[in-house]
């Protein structure tokens, strides 16, 4: 395995990624940008679902889906490396076909095409928590994505949707303050693998 790729893998700060997800990325030779970049998600992914606990227990949430949903969601820049630093969606089916024909569970699978596609019918609380870990590990704020985490929160605590919303906000700033970090561990791996 390449250095640059075990370091993106290894190094500090960051939790390490699932050891599932690590022997795929090293099956495909992973750039080394896109391992860094799971490492943020997922280790924000993490931080959320840490808090969740805490402050909305009754909240029903597979915590191992998300954070393997986090870990996994971009996997499809493996084939559409241009994606990394450049926009596409190209990456959203091939990333769930490929995590499919490893053998993963489709229910977990899920995460690499839905990770974009938090507005469609049906979404669960899982792929909304995997979508907005993806926007702010970068401080990346959006507001009809957080509403529909407020609405899930709301509705599992009995807080009003204020309520939920002033305190998911805060949560946010706090990870969002570390983004700087996040970014120049990502920026700090290339793009091309090997």
């Amino acid at each position: 395995m390449p250095l640059t790729l075990r370091h993106a893998l290894d190094d500090p700060p960051l939790r390490p990624l699932p050891a599932q997800v690590v022997d795929l990325l090293i099956r495909l030779d992973s750039p080394p940008r896109l391992a860094a970049h799971l490492r943020a998600v997922h280790d924000v992914a993490a931080q959320l679902m840490d808090w969740l606990t805490v402050h909305y227990p009754a909240l029903a949430i597979d915590r191992d889906a998300v954070l393997f949903g986090a870990a996994t969601h971009d996997i499809g820049k493996t084939i559409h490396v241009a994606e990394l630093s450049g926009p596409g969606s190209r990456h959203e089916p091939a990333g769930q076909q490929i995590l499919l024909d490893a053998g993963i569970d489709p229910y977990l699978a899920r995460f690499a095409a839905t990770h974009a596609g938090w507005r469609s019918p049906g979404i669960e609380c899982e792929d909304l928590l995997v979508s907005l870990a993806d926007k702010v590990w970068k401080a990346k704020r959006v507001i009809d994505l957080e509403q529909l985490v407020v609405d899930r929160l709301a509705a599992s605590s009995g807080q009003e949707p204020w309520q939920a919303f002033v305190n998911l906000d805060d949560h946010l700033d706090g990870i969002a303050a570390d983004a700087d970090q996040r970014l120049a561990f990502q920026n700090s791996y290339p793009i091309t693998a090997g």
